[in-house]
C-alpha cells in the first residue's frame, strides 16, 4: 500500500528482492491493482515472485523508479516468512557440490582443448620443421653461389699471378748436364723423377740431400721437400747422365709429385740440416711442366676446389635449422598455452575455438575482475576487432548473463550467435545493460577488450573444415627508429625493434624499420641492399636503400647533406638535429611513397617527432626504452601518440608519476622486452665447448665453467663462480658491484666482470680493483675490461649466479640471457628485474599469479646490506643444498624469455591504436 509508506503520489514501483541476506538481487516490476479501491488512504501494488527451491530467507524494499525514493521499512528492509524452508547449512552443501561438479567438468574440458592444443603444436612443429630445412637450403643455395662467384673471381686473380708473363719467362731447364737431370717426363699431376750430382757443387761434401720445391714462381701452399737416396751405377748410365759431362758423379735422386695446376717448378737443394745449399748461384733451378692448365682452366679449378661442398656439414646444417624451428614452435605453443591458461581462469568459450555460423556459450567468472561482487553482469559483444557492423564497444547491446549456479557463485553464461563472416569475438563485461552508462562498473581487459579468434577455413580451402567467409587482414606495422641490430647496434633500442619487428612478422603482419644510412652499418648483414630512387627533403635530396635485415624489409635514407655520414650512430653534438631530420624524411618517404601503414612504431625522443608529424591516417604507438634521456620531446610524444608502451610493467609504474607521463598514463603500457632466442640458445650456441638444455644442464654447464676457467686462468675448484656484464655506470650499480666482488671471494668463491666504463674515473676505479683482486685473491678472480662477444657467451653459460644490482632498469635483457644459460640471478628489485626474476624464498605467490616459478635472489635496498642478504643466500644455498640448486638451474632454462608472448601483447596495442 504506497498510500501508506514514504513514496510519493504517482511513483511507478519496483520491488527490489534480496534472496538469502541479499546474496542473490532480483529488480521486479510492480502493477498498479485495479480491482481494489484507491483513494487516500490506500493504494495497492502487487508482484509475482517465483522463489527458487534454495532459499531460507526473502527480504525486499520497495523502489520508486520516478523519484529514486525507497521504502524500506525504517531501514529495516521488509522479510517474509517461508514455509518449510531448506537450512541455510543444506543449500550452502548443495552449492558446494554443484560448484565442485562444474568446476571439475571446466578442468576436464580445458585439459582437452590443452591437448587439442599441443596436437596442434606437435603438427605445427613438424611443418616447422620442414619449412626450417628448406630456408636453410635456400638461403645456402645463395650463400654458395656468393661463395663460388667470390672463389671463382680469386681464383682468377690467384691464376693471372701464377701465369704472369714475368714468371712465364723465367729461365727454366729440363736439366744441366753435370747437376741435376729429369729421367722423366715433367707432365702436371703426375710424378717425375729428379736426379742430382752431389759430386760437385756445394753439396759434394755432405752425407745427405733433400730437394726443396715449389712451383708458379714459389708458391708456398705448393711446397714439397723430399729426400734423395743413391742412384744405382745402372740407372745412372740407363739415364745417360754420365754421357759427356766430366768431373766427380755422385748421383741421387727421388720421385717428385709435379702439382697438377703447376706450370713451372721451382726447386734448390739442401743438406738434411739445411746448413749447405745449392741454388744454381742464387738463381735457383725451374722447369716448365709439360700439360699445364691454362689460365682460365687453372681459375675454374680453383674456384670449384674451393666451392666443394661439404655434404655432411651440408645436412647437419638443415638438421640445425629443423631443431630450431622446432623449439621455436614448441616456445611458441607453451606461450599461448600460457596466455589461454591465465585467461580461463574466468574467461572461456563452449566451443573452445567458435564456429562462424553456429552458436557459441561464452563463459565469465567476475570472482577474478573487476566486477567482483556486482549483482549483475551482461556482456557487450562485436566482431571483428569491433569493426562488423561498425559496432562500437560502449553502445553494444548489453547481453545478460545467467548464472551457472546460483548465488553468484562461479561463472555466468551468454550465448551468441557466430555471423558467417567473422574472424574475432570481442567481448567486454558490464554491471548495467544501460547503454554507454558511464557510472558502471566493467571489465575491459585494461582497455584492450577481450579478443577471441573464430575459426578460420582450412587452409587447402575444404569445405568440410567450417571457418569464416572472411579473414583477418594482416598489420602493416612501420617501425622508424635510428638504431637496429645487428647493423647499428648502440645499446637495447637496436635489439626491440628488430626482434620485437621478426616476432610480429611471424604471428602474419607485415612489418617494414625504416633507419639513418649510416656510413658506419655493418653492410654485410644487409640482403640485397639496392638504390631505389630519392626524394627532396629540408634542402636536399634523400637517397632512398632498401634491403633485408634479419628477414626484416628495411628501408635506409640517406640525406645528401652528410648528416649520417660522421662514422658514428652518436656523439657528434647534433644528434638532435639530426634525428629531427631523419623523422621528417621518414614522414616525407611515408606520405611520398604511399606507404599506407597501419601502425607507425617511434621509439624513444629519437624518434618522437614522428608522433606529432603528418602520418597521414596511420596510427601511431610510441615506446619510451628510458626516460633519463629527452623528457621534453618524450612528453610531446605522450601526448600526440595513439598509445604509448614501455618496456616493463614495474617501469611504467615507476614513471607514471613524472612529468611527461603523468598527464597522459592512460595511454601508457608496460610490456616486457624480450631475447632473441636464436643468439642465445645453449642447445645451439657455437661459442660454448659443449651444447645443452635443461635435460643435461649440470654436464653442459660445468664445460663452460671449465673453459672459462681455462681462459681467465682461474683455478679449478668446486666453489660458485658469480658473474656479471654490464657497462660500468651509476645506474648499473657501479658501488654494489664492487662489493659484491669483494663479498663472492670472501665467502671463497670466484667472481667475473665483463664490461668498461665511459668515465675514465670510474674505469680507474675498477682497474685499481682488479690489481687489488688479483693480487690478494690470485686465481679467484678475473676482471675483462672489452668488447668480447663469445666471451660473454661463455660467461653466461659458465656462471652459477649472475648479477645485476641496477639503481634502475627499465627492462634489462642479461638476466634473462643469464637464465636462458641456466645461471641464476642475483638482481636489485626495480624495473624490468622486478617483472622477471622471482626470490626462491619470498616470491612463490607472486610468480604463481605471473604464472611462473622462482628462479633467483633479490634485494630492495641500494646499499651493501641489501646486496649481502640476496647474494649470501645464493651462494650458501650453492654451498649447503646443491640438489635444490640444481633444480633452479633446470627450472629457469625452462622458462621463456623470447618476443613470442609480448608480441601478442604489442599486436592487440597496435588494433587499441587502431581504435583509438
Amino acid at each position: 500500500n504506497r498510500a501508506q509508506g514514504p513514496l510519493p503520489h504517482g511513483a511507478i514501483l519496483q520491488l527490489k528482492l534480496g534472496l538469502n541476506q541479499w546474496e542473490i538481487q532480483q529488480d521486479i516490476d510492480m502493477r498498479l491493482m485495479e480491482s481494489l479501491p484507491r483513494d487516500s488512504q490506500q493504494e495497492w501494488w502487487e508482484a509475482n515472485l517465483d522463489l527458487p527451491a534454495e532459499v531460507y530467507r526473502v527480504d525486499y524494499v520497495i523502489y520508486d523508479k520516478r523519484s529514486g525514493m525507497y521504502d524500506n521499512n525504517g531501514y529495516k528492509d521488509y522479510s517474509m516468512e517461508l514455509a518449510n524452508p531448506m537450512s541455510e547449512m543444506t543449500i550452502l552443501e548443495l552449492r558446494l557440490a554443484a560448484y565442485r561438479a562444474f568446476e571439475a567438468q571446466r578442468v576436464r574440458y580445458l585439459e582437452s582443448e590443452n591437448a587439442e592444443l599441443m596436437r596442434a603444436v606437435e603438427l605445427a612443429a613438424q611443418d616447422a620443421a620442414e619449412a626450417g630445412r628448406k630456408e636453410y637450403r635456400k638461403k645456402r643455395e645463395v650463400q654458395l653461389a656468393a661463395e663460388a662467384q667470390a672463389a671463382l673471381k680469386r681464383a682468377q686473380v690467384y691464376a693471372a699471378t701464377r701465369r704472369q708473363p714475368e714468371a712465364m719467362k723465367m729461365k727454366s731447364q729440363a736439366s744441366v748436364p753435370g747437376v741435376f737431370a729429369w729421367t722423366t717426363p715433367v707432365r702436371a699431376g703426375q710424378e717425375a723423377f729428379l736426379a742430382y750430382n752431389k759430386g760437385q757443387g756445394p753439396l759434394a761434401n755432405t752425407n745427405s740431400v733433400q730437394v726443396h720445391m715449389y712451383c708458379d714462381g714459389w708458391l708456398a701452399e705448393t711446397k714439397q721437400v723430399v729426400n734423395l737416396t743413391s742412384m744405382p751405377g745402372s740407372e745412372v748410365d740407363k739415364a745417360e747422365l754420365r754421357n759427356n759431362v766430366g768431373g766427380n758423379h755422385n748421383w741421387m735422386g727421388a720421385w717428385v709429385k709435379v702439382p697438377k695446376e703447376s706450370a713451372i717448378l721451382d726447386f734448390v737443394f739442401s743438406d738434411e740440416g739445411q746448413v749447405a745449399w745449392d741454388n744454381n748461384n742464387m738463381q735457383d733451378f725451374h722447369t716448365v711442366v709439360t700439360g699445364a692448365l691454362s689460365e682460365q682452366e687453372l681459375a675454374q679449378q680453383l674456384a670449384q676446389a674451393a666451392s666443394q661442398r661439404d655434404e655432411a656439414k651440408e645436412k647437419e646444417g638443415e638438421e640445425r635449422a629443423a631443431k630450431r624451428a622446432i623449439k621455436k614452435a614448441y616456445v611458441r605453443g607453451a606461450a599461448l598455452r600460457q596466455r589461454r591458461a591465465a585467461m580461463n581462469e574466468f574467461l572461456y568459450t563452449v566451443p573452445y575455438v567458435p564456429v562462424p555460423g553456429q552458436k557459441v556459450e561464452v563463459y565469465y567468472n567476475p570472482e577474478y575482475t573487476a566486477l567482483r561482487g556486482r549483482p549483475n553482469i551482461f556482456l557487450k559483444a562485436g566482431w571483428n576487432r569491433w569493426s562488423y557492423n561498425s559496432i562500437n564497444p560502449r553502445n553494444a547491446p548489453a547481453i545478460p548473463m545467467e548464472q551457472t549456479i546460483s548465488a553468484n557463485l562461479g561463472f555466468y553464461m551468454a550465448t551468441l550467435d557466430v555471423p558467417e563472416d567473422a574472424w574475432c569475438m570481442d567481448l567486454m563485461f558490464v554491471d548495467t545493460k544501460v547503454p554507454g552508462q558511464p557510472t558502471g562498473f566493467f571489465d575491459n581487459n585494461g582497455g584492450l577488450d577481450y579478443h577471441i579468434a573464430v575459426a578460420s577455413p582450412a587452409a587447402n580451402g575444404a569445405v568440410s573444415s567450417p571457418g569464416s567467409l572472411s579473414v583477418q587482414a594482416p598489420l602493416k606495422v612501420v617501425h622508424v627508429a635510428v638504431e637496429m641490430a645487428p647493423i647499428a647496434k648502440v645499446g637495447g633500442m637496436g635489439d626491440v625493434v628488430t626482434a620485437l619487428g621478426r616476432a610480429v612478422q611471424e604471428e602474419g603482419h607485415t612489418v617494414e624499420v625504416i633507419i639513418p644510412k649510416y656510413d658506419c652499418i655493418r653492410y654485410e648483414q644487409v640482403e640485397d641492399l639496392r638504390q631505389e630512387g630519392s626524394f627532396a627533403f629540408g634542402g636536399t635530396q634523400v637517397r632512398v636503400w632498401r634491403g633485408v635485415v634479419e628477414g626484416l624489409n628495411t628501408t635506409f635514407l640517406e640525406p645528401e647533406n652528410g648528416h649520417f655520414w660522421r662514422g658514428c650512430i652518436y656523439g657528434r653534438n647534433d644528434d638532435a638535429v639530426r634525428f629531427e631530420f631523419h623523422c621528417g624524411s621518414a614522414l616525407h618517404y611515408l606520405n611520398t611513397y604511399n606507404v599506407q601503414a597501419h601502425i607507425v612504431h617511434c621509439h624513444d625522443w629519437q624518434s618522437a617527432h614522428i608522433a606529432w608529424g603528418n602520418r597521414g591516417n596511420s596510427r601511431c604507438v610510441f615506446t619510451i626504452h628510458n626516460l633519463s634521456y629527452g623528457a621534453d620531446l618524450v612528453g610531446r610524444a605522450m601526448g600526440a601518440c595513439d598509445v604509448a608502451t614501455t618496456v616493463s610493467p614495474t617501469y611504467a609504474q615507476e614513471i607514471s608519476g613524472q612529468g611527461p607521463i603523468a598527464p597522459h598514463l592512460s595511454k601508457l603500457y608496460g610490456i616486457r622486452n624480450g631475447i632473441d632466442a636464436d643468439i642465445w640458445d645453449p642447445e645451439d650456441d657455437p661459442f660454448l665447448p659443449m651444447n645443452y638444455s635443461y635435460e643435461n644442464c649440470i654436464q653442459g654447464k660445468a664445460a663452460a665453467r671449465e673453459e672459462l676457467r681455462r681462459r681467465l686462468n682461474l683455478a679449478n675448484v668446486d666453489v660458485p663462480v658469480v658473474g656479471c656484464v654490464t657497462r660500468l655506470v651509476a645506474q648499473k650499480g657501479i658501488h654494489l658491484i664492487k662489493h659484491a666482488a669483494w663479498r663472492t671471494l670472501e665467502r671463497g668463491g670466484q667472481f667475473v666482470l665483463l664490461g668498461s666504463a665511459p668515465d675514465g674515473r670510474v674505469q680507474a676505479e675498477f682497474n685499481a680493483l682488479r690489481d687489488q683482486l688479483m693480487q690478494q685473491f690470485h686465481g679467484r678472480a678475473a676482471l675483462i675490461f672489452t668488447y668480447d662477444e663469445p666471451l660473454s657467451h661463455v660467461i653466461y653459460a659458465g656462471c652459477d649466479m649472475f648479477l645485476v644490482p641496477s639503481m634502475f632498469e627499465p627492462c634489462g635483457l642479461t638476466q634473462m640471457i643469464a637464465m636462458q644459460f641456466g645461471t641464476v640471478p642475483v638482481v636489485r628489485r626495480t624495473g624490468g628485474l622486478a617483472d622477471t626474476v622471482y626470490d626462491v624464498d619470498h616470491d612463490e605467490e607472486r610468480a604463481a599469479a605471473a604464472g611462473m616459478r622462482t628462479n633467483g635472489f633479490m634485494f630492495d635496498s641500494t646499499d651493501a646490506a641489501g646486496m649481502d642478504y640476496a647474494l649470501n643466500r645464493a651462494i650458501s644455498m650453492f654451498y649447503n643444498d646443491r640438489p635444490g640448486w640444481n633444480t633452479i638451474v633446470a627450472r629457469i632454462m625452462q622458462q621463456d624469455w623470447s618476443w613470442y608472448s609480448p608480441a601478442l601483447d604489442y599486436t592487440e596495442l597496435y588494433y587499441k591504436a587502431l581504435r583509438s
